[in-house]
């Protein structure tokens, strides 16, 4: 080869440093390098330092800063870099502006509508990328039935759909608009037009007439990612517009520091998905996760098939966060994925990032450990770096002597010349085990001191625990069993965690790779040249489809080998990899089905079914599957980095030294050795220390490293889990932690296999569900936080299931109840309760509440404005074991579901669920979570033992029983110092005038209050009564906020709190009551009444807007967001779901695509929110064009009464519902309306807004 005598360099240049891989020529040993990423004071760039340093070393030949670097000698470059993922975390993008459909101009801010993060009252969102938008007068329309078209007007889009240009795209009305931009110094546009995924033309037309009047750059999204959802598309394009000019600003820099510039010198830089670009194809939306996909090419190509046939997890761990991933022979993708707050739709590596590391700090809260979320950073970092900084997870490991401070650079203090401070650490934890150990002595007088060392041990313990429960959630959560992996373990920080993780996950094999510490970098030296084409195709799955998609098929091929032959790539050296994305129909999980090899028919819905089943569990009978795109990647082979074997070693290691490390049993002399200086074969017993570079791999006792023929390390573990009795009569601090991350995980994985194995699209994409563990007295362990007004609810639900049995339950039930008076909700939302069973004894229970779109009553949805009884609601079930002895009782769930009334009812015949296969399916699918719930519960109850796991069951719920008193009292203090007081009286009224009437006394002395609702208006004739299972909902919520601390959310939140509700107000009404929209209005009111309280916030929208409408032959349900109250120190934020809702909105192009309907307008109700020192947030407004007759419920509230302002902040704007008629009246419909609309009529629903906080005049 003509470049053999060349130099090769792979570089990752990381956020903190920069590593460098390179091979010399002549040379069989590599050199590797670790720079400061930036370092302005010695150099410009960390990578081409990195080049120039290893130029000269190897050459001799000097190279002055000032001078370029020759290419002569230099064969190519790969890098991965995190500029584009920085810039996106720190918002230091390019400026940017917006161009959208009008009517949509907020909708990249809206988003989804969900909130990131349940209880944090401020709603704090990730920021816009784009500072400007424009709207552009312009319609594109799906065409739903061709026959009402005539030929003439339909055009066919690139997905086959037909499609009518409703609206075309005037350039000269949109020049102005351009030149302001131009004007205001933004050239840089991202534009998403509403279905141009089947339709560019559009698009294309902008983009022209931006470049010809100067604009830099121009994101399409419809180039960009060529799928139906307006979202995700827009807001890849604002990433990629955003971060493009960015990264080309770097990318030029680069290039222009070589002589001859980017025609001398290859140069291929790592994108998202794990192939490698050239240059000019390198570009924002594919960059973010360019430094974390070469870490899994790395261990992927040199580890799978090499030195282990497992499958392998791949576990990064770095300063500030975890990156963990899988490979089991071929990479695993998603289409979309969320960095930063922004979504981005493209192929990328799943690559899950958990905020834990090195520098995740250590804290001890309420009586329990905590590590992270939050890092002390790298400036000022830990203690042991001399920066003033805090306790993090790198000084428990410095203390246990497994960071070893003659392995790490003197690069601290003033000077930057002295090594880790190990004193400053130890001052540090004895100050901490001063609070611990008294904490200790007060729970119990006889405890005994923990010492520094088991403090330490106790966190990292904590750290690992928070580690494992996402590395289960990935693999468990596709079906695969996690101990049937192997760890492949690299970072800088990995390998000191990797044995107790394994052993913690039930794996036998960790493999640390030799270039563990550089692993990213080195990965770029074995990723292949990708090329890919994507074009959406839309059609049912059948003979012909089939057709037309390979022949679309073929056409991208060709353009992808175009590509890879324009990069000197022959045709033997490009793969093919073609891809049809595929879903059933009703449903939005699609799963990009790869086309199997020759010889098999390339049946791509056999292979559908295949994953379909492997991923959720089930198969779906008589159910369409539909094609939603066509894909082709296209592969370039570079097969440039070989892994090189090493000689058999002769003789045994020879050690370093001795160094202390403190594992469980003690302090134990630990010899130590350099993975340098060890051969193939050589074995080593733990515990003991190999220095790997500047990585520490500790091989734990009971374990037992080799190394492998081509250097890596391999460690068995001894994983067989003995039982961990723990004897103390009060909580150990480190366990109550690890079983607080265990239970919580146990709620989570329930979620997650609901959502895998049901059907419908509430559970699945809407996630309006909920999962939790219980005690055997039915009392609340972990909830997992799903929905908020499902939390704490179930707990009576449970309880009187377990009344209601007795003793009559055997293995194998399972109850199905929905019933309000049996501790439900409203009647959509099912629960299905399993008990576990230890001995022939119940010791815990399961259970899962899920959102049924269909259970009957009186209009399509479940969800009729005017009902006046729960007989009119649906299906009402008290008690019934849905499955008994293991039976699954299909006729009787039938029955009960098909036959809404009861005897008690006279009124006319009510109609049975119209979606009975969806109900039985999304049932099942409840089931399967509760069992998984067992599963894992019988595990734990197997590796600690019953007694122990029941007592921590008690322990985290008095742990959060702790964090409850302890806010209270505080608050308490507050309203003391500011009103004289802690009692308050407060109330709110519900839209029909009744009111909710709040008498709440704290004691600030014992930590407790009594939320007492005297004075309440009795039961209503009307839906809004609220069973009182919401009412404690709704209270166990506002507590959870107020802590502000991430407590599990378990019974102990409501051991100090009573709650008293005056039987037969609407808040505890009959069983014969109509409650529907207690769950979904009176909650919320519940809520703004408890937060005003306790002074929290003001009033959110405090509503959930429920909309319903569908036909005989489909049903559609969807709740829209508004304002959230402002608080103390904070505006509130517009356009989101509020307290106790937090689901999903459909996506506006799904939307026309799968109803008959044309969205005319999404977007904020500007200056709805009340105005005040702090603003609250603005609703929304929907307007709705139905394309053929439909009936229409909306379920809404704060019509009439506006959500209220706090502390001289002016209340926010009062919702309406419009209906506006093909003659142009507009209709007032109220809070609460069922109506017949016709074609061509549109629906106005204008949300309330969030009430202000602190008067005008202080602003």
């Amino acid at each position: 080869m003509e470049s053999m005598g060349k130099f090769r360099f792979c570089i990752d240049r990381g956020g903190t440093f920069t590593d460098i891989y390179a091979e010399v020529p002549g040379q069989s040993d590599c050199r590797v390098m670790k720079l400061l990423s930036v370092d302005p004071a010695n150099y410009d760039d960390a990578p081409v330092e990195g080049i120039r340093r290893i130029l000269e070393e190897c050459t001799g030949e000097k190279i002055p800063r000032s001078s370029k670097i020759p290419t002569d000698k230099i064969e190519w470059i790969r890098m991965g870099t995190t500029v584009a993922t920085n810039a996106l975390l720190e918002r230091k993008g390019e400026r940017i502006a917006l161009c959208v459909t009008r009517g949509f101009r907020d909708l990249l801010q809206i988003g989804n509508q969900a909130r990131p993060n349940i209880f944090d009252l401020t709603v704090a969102k990730p920021s816009n990328l784009y500072e400007e938008v424009i709207e552009v007068d312009e319609r594109i329309e799906l065409v739903l039935d061709k026959e009402s078209m005539t030929a003439s007007s339909l055009v066919e889009g690139i997905s086959g759909e037909p499609i009518r240009v409703a609206k075309p795209l005037d350039k000269e009305a949109l020049k102005p608009s351009l030149k302001i931009l131009l004007d205001k110094g933004i050239s840089c546009l991202a534009i998403v037009l509403m279905h141009s995924y089947t339709y560019p033309h559009h698009e294309i037309l902008v983009e022209e007439l931006a470049l010809s009047m100067g604009f830099r750059h121009v994101s399409l999204s419809s180039a960009l990612t060529p799928m139906v959802r307006a979202v995700p598309r827009g807001l890849t394009a604002s990433v990629d517009a955003y971060l493009t000019p960015v990264i080309k600003e770097y990318l030029s820099g680069f290039m222009s520091k070589f002589e001859g510039g980017p025609e001398k010198v290859n140069v291929l830089f790592m994108q998202s998905d794990g192939g490698l670009a050239p240059e000019q194809r390198f570009s924002g939306h594919k960059a973010v996760l360019s430094g974390p996909a070469g870490g899994v090419v790395g261990y992927s190509q040199t580890l799978f098939g090499l030195e282990t046939t497992k499958p392998l997890i791949g576990f990064d761990m770095g300063g500030t966060s975890t990156d963990v991933s899988r490979y089991d022979g071929s990479y695993e993708q998603v289409l979309e994925t969320q960095i930063s707050g922004a979504i981005i739709q493209a192929p990328q590596l799943d690559i899950n990032t958990v905020a834990a590391g090195g520098g995740s700090k250590l804290k001890f809260q309420f009586g329990s450990f905590r590590v992270g979320p939050e890092s002390v950073g790298a400036h000022p970092g830990p203690v042991c770096y001399r920066k003033g900084g805090e306790l993090a997870v790198t000084d428990a490991n410095l203390i246990l002597g497994t960071v070893i401070p003659d392995y790490f650079p003197s690069i601290f203090g003033p000077n930057e010349d002295q090594p880790l401070d190990i004193e400053a650490t130890k001052k540090a934890f004895e100050k901490l085990s001063v609070e611990i150990n008294s904490y200790r002595k007060n729970q119990d007088p006889l405890a005994k001191d923990m010492s520094v060392e088991e403090i330490a041990l106790g966190f990292v313990n904590v750290a690992n625990e928070t580690m494992c429960r996402p590395i289960r959630q990935l693999t468990e959560m596709k079906g695969h069993e996690t101990r049937n992996h192997a760890l492949a373990c690299f970072g800088g920080a990995g390998p000191q965690h990797a044995c107790s993780i394994a052993r913690s996950l039930g794996m036998s094999e960790v493999l640390i790779h030799r270039y563990c510490g550089i692993l990213s970098a080195y990965g770029m030296g074995l990723a292949d040249v990708v090329e890919e084409r994507q074009e959406p195709y839309s059609s049912v799955y059948d003979s012909d489809s089939v057709l037309e998609a390979s022949r679309r098929e073929t056409a991208l091929t060709l353009q992808v080998k175009q590509r890879l032959r324009e990069q000197g790539f022959r045709d033997e050296s490009i793969l093919i990899e073609s891809y049809l994305n595929l879903r059933y129909e009703g449903t939005d999980t699609a799963i990009m089905v790869k086309r199997q090899k020759d010889g098999q028919e390339n049946d791509y819905a056999a292979e559908f079914l295949k994953l379909f089943q492997q991923e959720y569990g089930f198969k779906l009978q008589n159910r369409k599957i539909l094609i939603c795109d066509v894909r082709v990647r296209g592969i370039g082979v570079t097969n440039i980095l070989k892994p090189k074997e090493l000689q058999p070693a002769l003789g045994d290691p020879t050690s370093e030294g001795l160094y202390k490390i403190y594992f469980g049993n003690g302090w134990q002399e630990t010899a130590l050795y350099k993975l340098q200086n060890m051969g193939y074969g050589h074995t080593l017993q733990g515990p003991s220390i190999i220095m790997n570079g500047n990585s520490t791999v500790i091989i734990e006792p009971n374990c037992k490293a080799s190394i492998t023929k081509y250097g890596n390390i391999r460690i068995e573990i001894d994983s067989s889990q003995s039982t961990v009795k723990i004897s103390e009569k009060v909580a150990d601090v480190v366990q109550l932690s690890i079983f607080n991350h265990r239970f919580m995980g146990i709620a989570e994985q329930m979620g997650r296999t609901l959502q895998r194995t049901s059907i419908s699209t509430n559970i699945k994409e809407r996630l309006d569900f909920s999962c939790a563990l219980f005690g055997p007295d039915g009392g609340l362990v972990a909830n997992a936080p799903h929905v908020p007004v499902h939390l704490g609810a179930m707990s009576s639900t449970v309880r009187w299931q377990l009344n209601y049995w007795g003793d009559n339950l055997s293995e194998g039930d399972v109850l199905v109840t929905n019933h309000p008076c049996s501790g439900g909700s409203h009647l959509p939302d099912i629960t299905v309760i399993t008990p576990v069973f230890d001995t022939g004894k119940v010791v815990f229970f399961v259970a899962s509440r899920g959102h049924h779109a269909e259970i009957g009553g009186a209009t399509p949805g479940s969800m009729p404005p005017f009902s006046k009884s729960i007989w009119e609601e649906g299906a009402a079930i008290k008690a019934f074991k849905l499955v008994e002895k293991g039976v699954f009782q299909e006729e009787g769930i039938i029955k009960l579901l098909l036959s809404p009334c009861s005897d008690d009812y006279s009124g006319p015949q009510i109609p049975g669920t119209r979606r009975l296969q969806d109900n039985l399916s999304d049932l099942h699918a409840q089931v399967a979570a509760n069992q998984r719930g067992i599963t894992l519960i019988k595990e734990l109850i197997e590796q600690y033992g019953l007694e122990t796991v029941q007592s921590y069951m008690t322990y985290v719920q008095t742990n959060a029983e702790e964090a409850v008193r302890e806010m209270l009292k505080v608050v308490a203090a507050n309203l003391e110092k500011e009103k004289g007081s802690a009692v308050i009286e407060e109330e709110d009224y519900m839209d029909d005038g009744s009111c909710i009437h709040l008498k709440l006394t704290i004691d600030g002395k014992k930590g407790e209050a009594t939320f007492d609702f005297t004075g309440t208006s009795p039961e209503v004739y009307g839906n809004w009564n609220a069973p009182e299972a919401v009412t404690s909902a709704a209270v166990i919520y506002c507590l959870r906020c107020l802590v502000n601390v991430d407590i599990p959310l378990n019974q102990g939140c409501l051991a100090p709190v009573k709650i008293h509700i005056p039987e037969g107000s609407f808040l505890s009404p009959s069983d014969k009551a109509a409650v529907v929209g207690g769950n979904v209005l009176t909650s919320q009111r519940v809520t703004d009444v408890v937060l005003t309280a306790f002074q929290a916030c003001a009033c959110s929208q405090g509503c959930m807007n429920n909309l319903t409408f569908g036909d005989d032959t489909f049903g559609y349900y969807e709740t829209i967001g508004g304002g959230s109250g402002a608080g103390p120190s904070w505006d509130g934020t517009s356009g989101v779901q509020c307290h106790m809702t937090n689901t999903r909105m459909t996506d506006p192009e799904i939307f026309e695509q799968r109803y008959p309907v044309l969205l005319h307008r999404f977007g904020l109700r500007e200056n709805s929110g009340g105005a005040g020192l702090h603003r609250g947030g603005d609703g929304l407004v929907r307007e709705i064009e139905f394309r053929r007759p439909v009936v229409v419920s909306i379920l809404s509230e704060r019509r009439v009464h506006a959500p209220k302002g706090l502390k001289g902040g002016n209340d926010g704007a009062r919702g309406v519902n419009y209906l506006i008629s093909k003659d142009k009246r507009r209709l007032y419909l109220g809070g609460k309306n069922t109506i017949l609309v016709n074609a061509g009529e549109i629906l106005q629903i204008l949300t309330p807004g969030g009430g202000g906080y602190g008067s005008v005049s202080s602003c």
